[in-house]
């Protein structure tokens, strides 16, 4: 909220199509599409507690098996994606010279957290071990979160790379306000308010009868050549 008060110049994602863009079709929608998805999936899977999925229906068989079938498919579209914005970035000499020491530690931490969820995703739910069963450990614990009554036992008992995910999340979180993620959390939603744009053509036939004058007349100059005064 400060930032968006008192620096609107610097909520930008600074974009760099001007500069390359073949690249950036292809990774940018790999990447943003897939971290939508990304972002369903750990909403479903930490905000809806599994008796909500139950009721309606879903088992667990099926809702691990989605979990890992779009888990893998997202996971890896966001970080092919990541992979081709960070090497354009890198080969790109333009490009490359606006990447702030910002962007990099940016970059560094949404990998390893891009990374440790596919790791957590492929090992957990793949093999299919009870101690494994998010949904009963880090759920419940990111739940308690928000009623500031943290469930310790809860996330201790979930299997290490739950807790280093969990930990590198939070490192995410803290340094968005300070990068160019923060763009996410602009909506342009006065475009769908704001008034049209009307563009007329201009006629030439009502542009005056005065002749239209050159872009560079010397005026009041002598012209030694000539004996002229112009």
């Amino acid at each position: 909220m400060w930032r968006y008060r008192y620096d609107k110049f610097g909520w930008t994602t600074r974009s760099s199509q001007l500069y390359e863009s073949r690249l950036l079709r292809i990774g940018s929608p790999l990447f943003h599409f897939g971290l939508l998805v990304v972002i369903a999936g750990h909403v479903v899977g930490l905000l809806v507690p599994k008796s909500w999925t139950e009721a309606f229906g879903v088992s667990e068989g099926m809702y691990h098996g989605n979990a890992l079938f779009w888990g893998i498919i997202a996971g890896t579209c966001t970080l092919v994606g990541i992979g081709i914005l960070i090497y354009r970035r890198r080969t790109t000499g333009p490009v490359f010279m606006a990447t702030t020491t910002n962007d990099k530690v940016m970059y560094v931490v949404l990998v390893g957290a891009l990374v440790l969820g596919l790791w957590t995703t492929v090992v957990a739910v793949a093999a299919g071990h009870d101690a494994a069963d998010y949904r009963e450990t880090v759920s419940p614990w990111f739940r308690s979160l928000f009623r500031l009554q943290p469930d310790v036992d809860a996330m201790a008992a979930a299997p290490i790379q739950f807790h280093v995910h969990a930990l590198v999340g939070m490192l995410l979180f803290a340094i968005w306000p300070f990068t160019r993620l923060v763009h996410a959390f602009t909506a342009p939603l006065h475009y769908l308010f704001r008034p049209y744009i009307v563009y007329r053509s201009r006629d030439v036939g009502s542009r005056g009868a005065r002749a239209a004058r050159p872009g560079w007349s010397p005026v009041g100059t002598a012209d030694r050549d000539r004996g002229v005064t112009r």
